[in-house]
This record gives structure tokens, sequence and C-alpha cells, in this order.
């Protein structure tokens, strides 16, 4: 079968590879009819992200059919079309039984290399480097589903894979970023980043029950779609000095929730911050540049909230942890726990309560991946997301 191969930094190519097979009874395998490039998948390809090797499929979106089933999947059927989380989950341990999937005990079989580098073991993660488990992602025509009756869900018939597609990843980590808001209703939220994640955040925080949503980011194409399709006001931090921004449009006060929809490879506003954190990253001092959480954290309003869902990948300095200390602070951070909230954004999109399909600017097919990855990352002709097609 054909997948897409990371080859070194920068470097991907389309390879012929041997297809999964059925290794444990909870397996199924499916054929992959739609995946993606998901923004997390740009930091694998820029290198920050260690423990990848030459030849790791990378991807970690997808929806496709059942094609094979271990012995013990019964809740699956031959030929299902099925959306699979990002993320893999076993569903019996602790973490799984309180609904923290993305915690999961069992499902990283490099517990210990994961444990060497951030002190603790976290689930399985679909094309994610060998930290998560060494899984072969969802960029290849099969892709081998462990722990399928946990993780792999049978899209209603009347969606398209398009929309499916954007609930095996973005809209629930979207999702989950407002929820961590603890949003009760009339709330004003501001999301850094309209990116796909940033968007899916954007909606949900509509849905979760939130007055006004406030976007930040400086492509016009995105800013575009957060306002237009997603109701959110906008600005451009090219263009206003965001802080002052943000207390003029919430009478002094601040947001009550910030969201980061950004990640480690945020574009600092002030030069000299901006310097630092690029030249950190640079010389593999530290992994992550912080702008945007140093941002979220001087805007926030006293007592709010704080919710990260872009990736980041180490320890970094220059954090006010003194600024939101006094500001009472709550901070929520993490990967999404798909099992969770799979099936409600499922559900928003079977009801007509969002069609998250739009994020999709452009189709190509497996083949052109590396060229896809490129026009992602250059943001060239104002791509948003890109689906692959096998």
């Amino acid at each position: 079968m054909k997948a897409v191969c990371w080859c070194g930094k920068g470097k991907l190519r389309v390879e012929e590879v041997p297809e999964p097979k059925i290794l444990d009874p909870q397996d199924v395998i499916i054929r992959v009819t739609a995946t993606t490039i998901c923004g997390s998948d740009l930091h694998l390809f820029g290198g920050y992200v260690p423990t990848l090797q030459p030849g790791d499929i990378l991807g970690h979106e997808m929806v496709g059919q059942v094609i094979e089933a271990g012995d013990q999947v019964k809740k699956l059927s031959l030929g299902q079309r099925v959306v699979v989380s990002s993320v893999i989950a076993c569903g019996h341990c602790w973490h799984c039984r309180t609904e923290e999937f993305s915690l999961c005990d069992n499902s990283n079989p490099n517990a210990w290399l994961q444990e060497r580098y951030h002190g603790c073991v976290s689930a399985g993660v679909f094309g994610f480097s060998h930290l998560f488990g060494g899984y072969a992602g969802a960029q290849a025509e099969y892709v081998r589903v462990p722990f399928a009756e946990v993780g792999a869900f049978a899209v209603p018939e009347e969606m398209s894979d398009e929309q499916a597609l954007s609930c095996s990843d973005i809209f629930p980590t979207g999702y989950m970023g407002a929820d961590n808001c603890d949003l009760r209703g009339g709330e004003i939220v501001a999301v850094w980043g309209c990116g796909p994640v940033g968007l899916m955040a954007i909606l949900s925080a509509y849905l979760l029950g939130a007055e006004r949503v406030i976007a930040i980011d400086n492509l016009p194409e995105r800013l575009r779609l957060a306002s237009d399709v997603c109701g959110a006001t906008t600005l451009n931090h090219n263009d206003v000095e965001v802080a002052e921004a943000l207390r003029d449009l919430t009478g002094g006060r601040g947001p009550d929730a910030c969201i980061d929809a950004v990640g480690m490879e945020a574009h600092g506003t002030d030069v000299w911050d901006d310097l630092y954190d690029r030249t950190q990253q640079t010389l593999m001092m530290q992994p992550d540049r912080l702008a945007v959480i140093r941002q979220m954290i001087r805007c926030c309003r006293k007592g709010g909230t704080i919710s990260l869902l872009g990736v980041y990948g180490g320890t970094s300095d220059k954090l006010p942890l003194g600024i939101a200390f006094v500001k009472n602070l709550r901070l929520r951070m993490g990967n999404m726990h798909g099992p969770k909230y799979i099936p409600r954004v499922l559900e928003h999109c079977r009801a007509g309560r969002a069609n998250p399909a739009f994020v999709y600017s452009h189709r190509l097919p497996l083949r052109l991946a590396p060229e896809g990855y490129t026009m992602f990352r250059n943001k060239e002709d104002e791509c948003v997301k890109i689906l692959l097609q096998p």
C-alpha cells in the first residue's frame, strides 16, 4: 500500500509499505477513504517532536471502511463506515473509566520512552512519533485500529466524509478546549489562531453557550472564515495591539476565557520576545515558542480560564507564572479525549447544529501529500486545511 513517510526534517515521501495486519483480537483494519494534514503534523514535519524515525507513517485523522476485524470486535461490522479517534484508548483503565481517554495507561507500548521524556505516560496517538506509541498513521491506504470498539465510531449515513473527518480530531479538540472553559452561558471567549482547530473552538464555544467569541490571527482568509462562517469578532494582530483591543471589547475587564489554538510555533508580536523564542528553538535549547501563552495570561480577566489546545513539546522559560498566580487564573490543557467528545460532535453534525466541512479549502490525492505539507506550512493559495484521498 502507499503511505506518507517521514524521511527527515522537512522531508516526506509517499512510499510503498506493507499493509497492516490484525495483531490483537480487538483490532480492525480500515480502508481509508479520507485523511488530512493537521497543524500538529507540521511540528513533526519540521522536526520539533523527538523520536520520529525515517519511514514512520504520519497522520492521525481518518474516515474509512472496516474491511477486517478481530475476533473480539462485536459492535463494528465489515463494510461499515467509521470515523476514528486520533487518540488510542483501551477503555478499561482508571483514566478511561473516568473519560480521561488521552491519559490511558495501556495504549502506549513505549511507556518507558515517554516516562524518560515527560515523567509520565499518556495514550498512544496515530502517527505521532514513538513517544506516543510509534503507531502507523492515517495518511495511508489502510490503517490498523487498536481497541477499535473504543475509538472507532459509526458515521451516520447522512454525513459526508468531509464532515465525519473533522470529527476525528479537530472538532472534538476544539470542543474540548471550549468545554475546559466551563462555560455556563453569556461569556466572552477569545481564541488565538484561526486555523482548523481554532475555527472549531469558535463553533464549540457558541455551542456551549458563549455570548461572544473574539478570534485573533493575521491571515485574512482565516479571519474571514472566523467571522463569516463562525460568527466571531475578529482581530488581525498585525493591525492592532491585541491586549488593548481586548480590553476595549470587554469593557476593560478582559475575556472570561482564552483558548490557544496555535501551539509551539507561535509567531510573537513583540519583536524581542519573538527573536528570543526563535533563537532558543533554533538552537534546540527549548522546543516551544510561548508568545501566545504569555499574551493570553496578560489578557485574560482575573479569575478567568486559560485553555491550551496547541501542542507543546517540553520545558520552556519566560512563562509569566507570577501574573497567572496573582490573577487567579485556571490553566487547562492536554490532548483531547476522543471517545468522550466524538459522539457529542457527531450528534451536533447529525442534528444540523454544525457543519465542520467548511474548513477543507483543498483536496489532493495522497500521492501529492508532500506538496500539500509545503502548501499548508507556507499558507500558500489561502490554504486552510487539506483533505487527502488515498
